[in-house]
């Protein structure tokens, strides 16, 4: 197996970090959610076959791009960059990725063979109450350095019954170094206000390719109705809704199982 990094600088001013696994045919671009980064989605692609290319989003990793806030397209733009760099014909997003995902898929509907979503956490309606609330609070965490808040709002995201164990205080870690890198800044507070699909979830409608959905019952950043609310959007989607949350402590075989008997098919 080849490994390598490699960084796209764009001509609109993103340098965008990407680590390539593996080799042949089909290339699939895998792109993480908010404070995550290359080493959160190289299991969910540990038994697909071909190519693998991890994606650093920018603000994460080595990923940057032009000061100022930015938006859903600007991270559909990054994807559609790296995915026309290597040749993917597939893709995956979770959370802030599903996000980028959706939106480049409505710029170019035709642009993969097939696609995953994992945790979608907004399609084509605004965060209100307490989705909100938590989005502003990360941005606001992200702009200020407040790792007590960053903390919080982290260690939320991991299932009661892990939150006292080595592993849970390195994800902790690792996803506040994240978020209060350099990297990040004041540039997502636009992003509690934003949507993928400003044009209605109806755009999705020319998306032929075949689609898995992944969600969770009980998210309180991933509702499950956004993820029946997108499989229902995309024609040719089939869709999974776990339990209850913390998906990758609780069920993470399961998902890797789903995730690569979907894409090697």
């Amino acid at each position: 197996m080849v490994s390598r990094t490699a960084t796209l600088t764009t001509a609109y001013g993103a340098s965008l970090e990407f680590l390539t696994v593996g080799s042949g045919d089909p290339v699939t671009l895998f792109a993480h959610g908010l404070a995550g980064g290359i080493p959160d989605t190289r299991p969910l692609g540990s038994a697909v076959d071909g190519t693998k290319v991890f994606l650093h989003q920018r603000g994460h990793g080595a990923s940057t791009a032009t000061p100022g806030r930015w938006s859903y397209a600007d991270l559909a733009a990054d994807l559609a960059a790296v995915a026309d760099q290597v040749g993917a014909t597939r893709a995956l997003g979770v959370s802030l990725g599903a996000g980028a995902l959706c939106r480049l898929l409505v710029d170019d509907p035709g642009r993969f063979e097939r696609v995953v979503f994992f945790l979608p956490a907004v399609l084509d309606t605004p965060r209100t109450g307490v989705l909100r609330e938590r989005m502003a609070a990360f941005a606001q965490a992200a702009a200020t350095g407040d790792a007590d808040l960053a903390g919080r709002l982290i260690g939320a995201e991991v299932p009661a019954e892990f939150r006292d164990t080595p592993a849970a205080r390195t994800f902790v870690a690792q996803r506040v170094g994240a978020l209060l890198g350099p990297g990040l800044g004041d540039s997502l507070t636009a992003l509690p206000d934003d949507v993928p699909l400003p044009d209605g979830i109806g755009a999705l409608a020319a998306v032929t390719a075949p689609a898995l959905v992944l969600g969770s019952e009980g998210d309180p950043a991933h509702p499950a109705d956004v993820t029946r609310r997108l499989a229902v959007a995309l024609p040719a989607a089939t869709s999974h809704v776990y339990p209850g949350p913390g998906v990758l402590w609780t069920h993470r075989a399961d998902l890797r199982g789903r995730i690569s008997t979907f894409l090697n098919a």
